[in-house]
């Protein structure tokens, strides 16, 4: 039993920033690679970042390279994704998940999955 929660999103201007959060529950968190995606209205979910649970490795998708920052506190079972010069195009639900393999850029491998936190970014 594994519960993801997401927080953090809301409504922000172009070129704003926001940090979304990800509380881990219910298993040893430490043993999880955790991933962020996002998915916008008519799209497939998108890979944005990702971290490995042994060393902290850092993975980030194309549109997030620059821009985007993972991170993980394996103390407090929190995952966040700081997010700055926001763009209209980063507008998505964004979720994070939890996988207890190696670091991947597919939703496929993730088997934990939170409900997702709303990004409305203005232009």
């Amino acid at each position: 039993q594994v519960q993801l929660v997401e927080s953090g999103g809301g409504l922000v201007q172009a070129g704003g920033s926001l940090r979304l959060s990800c509380a881990v529950s219910g298993r040893s968190f430490s043993t999880y690679s955790m991933g962020w995606f996002r998915q916008a209205p008519g799209k497939e979910r998108e890979f944005v970042a990702a971290i490995t649970w042994i060393d902290h490795i850092t993975y980030y998708g194309d549109s997030a390279k620059g821009r985007f920052a993972i991170s993980r506190d394996n103390a407090k079972n929190t995952v966040d994704l700081q997010m700055n010069s926001l763009k209209p195009e980063d507008t998505a639900l964004y979720y994070c998940a939890a996988t207890s393999g190696s670091l991947s850029t597919l939703p496929r491998v993730y088997h934990y999955w939170g409900q997702g936190t709303q990004v409305t970014v203005s232009s």
